[in-house]
């Protein structure tokens, strides 16, 4: 290539991430623009990777800016937060109106938002990428979800579906919709992430202290599954996982890791969003609970030897009906936590008028990703029937799947109990599915306590209007 060509796009900040995806771009055929704050890296990328494609090397961000083709595109691949409103603020003299910052970190959506609406006014372009799949994904072909303007897909689109990964010829890359509605969905994919992860471990934990199974059992209990229903990356590497013997101990791999899991705050923003936009994600909750008591080692070496399981605890008669009611479980369970994320877009997209279409979501995330699964061929035909569809869970397929797995699921749920086997996520999605097809709840008894304790006041069933009782007086009703 002639060296005084142009750069099609840049990457600064070239921790694994941002290297990855910069080889992907130039693997792709773009000359990539390359810096990193520590000229190391740079340094280093060059040296390893350089022969793979056309790489231009910056020393300082003016360097790289001046290297690059019009409209500038410029990808950020910095830790979340100040490091990144830091090159951003770097940025912004350097650049000319129409350029295009991308934050391809994880970023909280509402700082999408704000630096979005900042860099609008100066004339600028901010697209809040969200990218899935690990260090493997940015190489090899990730799940891509830009926010921002039309205008700025349009000129980042030849690029990104490139270099995106890719089901039945179409790119797992699409528009999400304006400001902060990219890194919303990844934030969502990531708390749709915690939820399966957390009910895979359980269905683990079922296997190992309720059937008494050695993980190279359940290891080829995952194999089978994922050949039906519950094909999925997740379930695919949890057979790796539980397959694979320590090189030291020769013991199984999984027994010598701790069991505390870390987490890097993505599902907790995705809890605390749904609070805020008013969305149970049960599912997800417990997932990051979870995780929380996992780490909670005081409190746990303390309850040793003090609290208490089941006097007689409960006893597995039929291994192989069981293992079958693990599965229906699983599915099920997986089902609501996908029905809850969805929900959660869909209500933040009509919050915000980001008009996200909810089957692309489910398309993009059929490959790259790391919740790509099976059934989200199934998810995008449900949308595709019904885009105004309440719940994947009133689906016809859906709740039918969740129908024909629940006495499974319901079994399941009761025999942990008995075992002392917890299973938070189980038992909140199976209470979701309960609550939701419930015809009355007990929350009328809530408002009633409500107003008694405070004056809430509460709506009547047989006539509109908000009332009140009199509780300290003679109990009459008024109307508010």
């Amino acid at each position: 290539m002639a060296e005084d060509r142009l750069a099609d796009v840049a990457v600064t900040g070239l921790g694994t991430m941002g290297r990855n995806l910069a080889r992907n771009f130039a693997r792709n055929g773009f000359r990539v623009g390359v810096h990193n704050r520590s000229r190391e890296r740079t340094d280093a990328l060059m040296a390893e990777f350089g022969q793979e494609g056309d790489f231009v090397p910056a020393t300082g961000l003016d360097e790289l800016v001046q290297a690059l083709e019009r409209p500038r595109r410029v990808v950020i691949m910095v830790p979340a937060g100040g490091p990144t409103d830091a090159v951003i603020d770097e940025l912004i003299p350097l650049l000319d109106s129409g350029d295009i910052i991308i934050d391809g970190g994880n970023a909280h959506y509402r700082d999408t938002r704000r630096r979005e609406a900042d860099l609008r006014e100066k004339g600028l372009h901010f697209v809040g990428m969200g990218v899935s799949g690990g260090e493997e994904g940015a190489l090899l072909g990730p799940s891509i979800m830009p926010g921002g303007t039309a205008e700025a897909y349009a000129a980042l689109q030849p690029l990104l579906e490139k270099i995106a990964a890719e089901v039945d010829g179409t790119p797992c890359c699409t528009h999400v919709g304006p400001d902060g509605a990219g890194h919303f969905v990844k934030m969502l994919h990531n708390g749709i992430e915690y939820a399966d992860m957390q009910l895979i471990a359980e269905s683990y934990d079922l296997m190992r202290n309720g059937l008494g199974m050695e993980p190279a059992e359940i290891a080829e209990v995952f194999t089978a599954w994922n050949d039906g229903d519950l094909e999925s990356f997740l379930v695919e590497i949890t057979a790796e996982v539980l397959a694979h013997t320590d090189g030291d101990t020769g013991k199984p791999f999984v027994d010598v890791v701790l069991d505390q899991a870390g987490q890097k705050g993505t599902g907790r923003w995705t809890v605390i969003a749904a609070l805020e936009l008013g969305i149970p994600v049960s599912g997800m909750a417990e997932a990051v609970f979870a995780r929380g008591l996992s780490s909670d080692v005081g409190r746990r070496e303390a309850a040793q030897g003090v609290l208490t399981g089941p006097s007689t605890p409960a006893t597995v008669e039929d291994r192989q009906r069981f293992l079958d009611d693990i599965r229906d479980a699983l599915y099920a369970s997986k089902l609501v936590a996908y029905a809850q994320g969805f929900d959660t877009i869909r209500t933040a997209s009509e919050d915000f008028g980001w008009d996200i279409d909810l089957g692309a979501m489910a398309t993009i995330w059929r490959g790259g990703c790391i919740i790509r699964a099976r059934f989200l061929d199934r998810i995008r035909e449900a949308y595709d029937r019904n885009r105004d569809l309440p719940s994947l869970l009133v689906d016809d397929y859906f709740s039918q799947a969740v129908s024909n797995g629940q006495d499974g699921w319901r079994r399941v749920v009761a025999t942990a109990a008995q075992l002392g086997v917890p299973v938070p996520g189980f038992s909140s999605a199976l209470s979701y599915y309960d609550g939701l097809r419930a015809p009355r709840l007990p929350a009328a008894l809530i408002q009633g306590q409500r107003d008694l304790f405070g004056a809430h006041t509460y709506q009547r069933i047989d006539r509109p209007g908000t009332f009140h009782v009199d509780w300290s007086g003679d109990r009459s009703e008024e109307e508010r």
